[in-house]
């Protein structure tokens, strides 16, 4: 059989290849993965032929793959009708966008962690530090009621932030349940102490007919390091020299629709599941907190923050107010006072913390 079923006389695969710009080898694998099976089979020699009508789909696959589209999904936006594969399309280059933004943040973030490790003196990372800080919440423009908490402390700075009908116990005992920490004697591993207080947070989370809990995101200075637990969607962030890095990864629908491409960051403040949380402190599903040690420095400032102030608030006006505030407590009503000039339709929790050597003279409020 050289021609196919409208009279044309079909291609040699190593013409289809050229004609395509796709490989030998590629075609070959194409066929086994029955993505671009060719037209015909020689039963004897087994030869290759197709049709010049596969030329379209092979060009198009061969677009998908410069793309890095990977080979399930390209077989499937092949069998869709244009328009729905040209939103196909557009949906997976938002995911790699999406996934490129997320690592970019990442490695900006490693970076500087690792040109500090290598450039800061040996001493730096031993020396004693102490912290000014300030926590505020405030019920916002449209909740009838607060289920924010917060609390800033010489060692544990935390924020939660709580829904159902419970939902503000259940935020004020997560909170409460890690203040303890402020006197843990010196030696206590900040990182399983702060796990082992939210984990009985976790078991002791009130219940009600109606879905209860709380977000937890908190910091526990011990000497010059900070352990970090988080769950839920609240952020803690760290403000440099080298610029304002986020330091968590929400737990939500929403954030797992953009990790997955199905979402644009755009699109997230809109979207009708923004309030449905993956990890949370519950008391009914597992305990999974996100758990990290930081190597702190003098000169860095800390900001812990509920969604009632990110959902509402850019990370570029987040980071022009905590630059410019001189202290805590001014960095603390400034952001408030941007939530509530966007609407403030949420609680809103803020703690912000300035690092500064143990010995040094701080600066007056």
């Amino acid at each position: 059989m050289n021609h196919d079923a409208d009279g044309a006389e079909l291609l040699t695969i190593g013409a289809f290849a050229r004609a395509s710009r796709l490989s030998p080898k590629a075609l070959r694998l194409y066929d086994e993965l029955r993505l671009l099976p060719p037209a015909h089979v020689d039963p004897v020699n087994g030869y290759r032929r197709y049709a010049p009508a596969q030329l379209e789909r092979a060009r198009l696959v061969a677009w998908l793959r410069r793309l890095g589209m990977p080979l399930t999904r390209i077989r499937e936006v092949c069998e869709l009708t244009p328009d729905t594969a040209a939103e196909a399309v557009a949906a997976y280059w938002a995911q790699v966008e999406a996934d490129t933004a997320a690592r970019r943040d990442l490695a900006a973030f490693l970076v500087d962690q690792l040109q500090r490790k290598d450039t800061a003196p040996m001493t730096a990372s031993a020396t004693p530090l102490t912290m000014r800080y300030a926590a505020r919440t405030d019920r916002g423009l449209v909740r009838p009621a607060n289920q924010d908490a917060a609390h800033a402390g010489p060692r544990l700075l935390a924020v939660a932030d709580g829904y159902g009908p419970e939902g503000g116990r259940a935020a004020a005992a997560a909170v409460r349940a890690l203040q303890h920490l402020e006197d843990a004697p010196a030696g206590t591993d900040p990182l399983s102490a702060l796990e082992e207080a939210a984990r009985r947070a976790h078991r002791a989370a009130p219940t009600a007919d109606e879905a209860t809990g709380s977000t937890l995101t908190a910091l526990l200075r011990a000497g010059s390091q900070l352990a970090l637990l988080h769950l839920g969607d609240s952020r803690a962030y760290v403000l440099r020299d080298s610029g304002l890095f986020r330091i968590t990864h929400d737990h939500s629908l929403v954030q797992s629709l953009i990790d997955e491409g199905r979402l644009t960051p755009e699109e997230a403040p809109s979207h009708p599941q923004r309030a449905q949380l993956l990890r949370s402190l519950d008391g009914g599903s597992p305990f999974t907190p996100d758990l990290q040690l930081l190597d702190a420095r003098p000169g860095e400032r800390y900001l812990l923050c509920t969604d009632g102030l990110t959902g509402v608030v850019p990370p570029e006006a987040l980071q022009d107010v905590l630059t410019a505030a001189e202290t805590p407590e001014q960095a603390v009503a400034d952001l408030i006072a941007l939530a509530h000039a966007a609407g403030a339709p949420d609680n809103v929790a803020c703690v912000v913390a300035d690092l500064h050597p143990a010995d040094a003279e701080v600066p007056a409020a």
